[in-house]
């Protein structure tokens, strides 16, 4: 049992309860250096996990010592330490820019955006389906109040359009985990993967059933299509920060489906193998192409950001729908390259918001904005990156999963697709930086001219994203690894369970 597996719920939860306390107590400078040291603690933990199983050890602590499955369980291997460190790195610049001051206004911004990680970071290391749903729940519940930081019309409809996708999401996930545990009398996920398999034939329809439904959420979750409405409009409402640090919480839905279609539905689930199949790949598909339309139709910049989040949806499930080694690689790669670049995006859309006085990011001629070479350079990086232009991290993983496509029944629907969402999603691009930065019109300049510093998290979360592309070879490696590790999960059963697969499955 390793101590470092809780480090990552450890050091968020006590920095949250702490910022929570002293929030009247202590002045706004002193709070935000606080959950600034806590942050990159966060950092420095996620790295060291992420280091102790490169090697392909499954890391597990068992929560007051109780075995599983009978215990409460977190699980570390190469897939979940990869999404907690990927999601400290985000937090971190997300909250460089906020401290700038973003988070005034209320004293519950710092202990919130502590809970969101350690909601986050709990999703991506549990071993147990209800804490998932815990851990969803910890994690939405903060991500309502940080939506709904600074107030306003705007951000008050989309918060409840988005609290009432997620508690509908939130109910289904209950019965979907109660119609799994009626089965197999069991959530957790390693024990999970051995009951299944050996279900007997009058309950695979039932246990169809809840996986389907269970999969329903997740697709919410990601904002697959059908369920990827709420998600322009959310992210586009809330302030910066907070829209990029939600860049990574849709990559827990998409986590999540990656950890069950290889655990519970691979090759040796029995009759439930490849139970997602029919269903993944063409609702991958089909968000591709909306996201693309809807980045094209859009007439505001965070709208489109917000569309461009479904196309890189898409992309990342496309590839996991492929279910191979490369094609789960690519995706592991193209997903923190997504994340990063949207990221960095939602960043720099509000300063370009700033600079541009009551035009605001409305696709519309304005004034000339202050910095205009600095940040048109900035917008132009950003593009290539999320379009998926060569030669960087974008580029790269598309076109890895387009290599892993070659092979597949479906390949002329996958190049057609990922292809034509590129066009347009340039094409959309390519107009919204010719109004935002080139053509120059009457309007009301900015009543203050922000600084260059505020670009600076934007700087470093792109120069994130170059350097993805400069250490491609080893990256791409790892994500083979991780691939090959999550399709042979008998590793992750035996280390969870102990070794008594065959008991278990009993």
């Amino acid at each position: 049992m390793s101590h470092l597996v809780i480090l990552p719920l450890l050091l968020p939860l006590l920095a949250g309860a702490l910022l929570l306390l002293v929030r009247r107590a202590l002045p706004l400078t002193v709070r935000r250096r606080l959950n600034l040291v806590a942050v990159l603690a966060q950092v420095g933990v996620a790295l060291a996990l992420l280091l102790a199983v490169t090697d392909g050890s499954v890391l597990t602590y068992q929560l007051g010592d109780w075995p599983a499955p009978y215990g409460i369980v977190l699980v570390a291997d190469r897939l979940s330490a990869w999404m907690v460190l990927l999601t400290a790195l985000l937090a971190l610049f997300a909250l460089l820019y906020a401290i700038r001051g973003t988070d005034a206004g209320s004293r519950h911004f710092q202990p919130l955006f502590q809970l969101q990680l350690f909601g986050l970071s709990g999703a991506f290391l549990t071993g147990d389906l209800f804490n998932l749903f815990v851990f969803f729940e910890v994690l939405l519940l903060a991500s309502y109040g940080l939506l709904l930081h600074g107030g306003g019309a705007q951000r008050t409809r989309a918060g409840l359009h988005f609290v009432v996708v997620n508690l509908v999401g939130s109910t289904l996930f209950l019965f979907a985990a109660g119609t799994l545990y009626g089965v197999t009398g069991t959530l957790n996920m390693a024990d999970l993967a051995g009951k299944l398999a050996a279900l007997d034939p009058d309950d695979l329809g039932l246990a169809r059933a809840g996986a389907l439904l269970l999969f329903a959420v997740f697709a919410l979750k990601a904002a697959l299509f059908p369920l990827y409405l709420w998600l322009p409009t959310a992210y586009a409402a809330t302030s910066a920060p907070v829209a990029a640090l939600f860049a990574v919480m849709t990559k827990v839905g998409i986590y999540a489906i990656l950890r069950i279609q290889t655990l519970w539905f691979g090759d040796g689930a029995g009759e439930l193998a490849g139970l997602l199949d029919p269903w993944l790949l063409p609702l991958a598909l089909v968000t591709m192409a909306l996201g693309s339309l809807g980045a094209l139709a859009s007439t505001t910049l965070r709208i489109q950001i917000g569309y461009l989040v479904l196309v890189s949806i898409g992309v990342l499930l496309t590839a996991i729908a492929l279910g191979d080694r490369d094609s789960i690689a690519a995706a592991l790669y193209y997903l923190v390259h997504t994340t990063l670049a949207t990221g960095a995006f939602y960043l720099l859309a509000e300063g370009i918001a700033r600079r541009r006085g009551a035009a605001g990011d409305r696709l519309i001629d304005a004034p000339t904005m202050p910095h205009a070479g600095q940040v048109g350079t900035l917008f132009f990086i950003a593009a290539i990156l999320v379009a998926g232009l060569p030669p960087f991290s974008g580029f790269l993983g598309k076109l890895m999963v387009l290599r892993a496509a070659l092979d597949d029944p479906a390949m002329a629907w996958i190049l057609a697709v990922v292809l034509t969402s590129g066009l347009l999603g340039i094409v959309a691009l390519a107009r919204s930086g010719s109004l935002l930065l080139l053509r120059a019109g009457p309007g009301e300049p900015p009543a203050a001219t922000p600084g260059r510093a505020e670009l600076l998290p934007a700087t470093a979360l792109l120069a994130l994203c170059i350097g993805l592309t400069l250490g491609a070879g080893p990256l791409s490696a790892f994500t083979r690894a991780t691939a090959e590790q999550l399709l042979v999960p008998e590793h992750y059963v035996e280390t969870v369970l102990g070794g008594d697969m065959e008991a278990h499955a009993r």
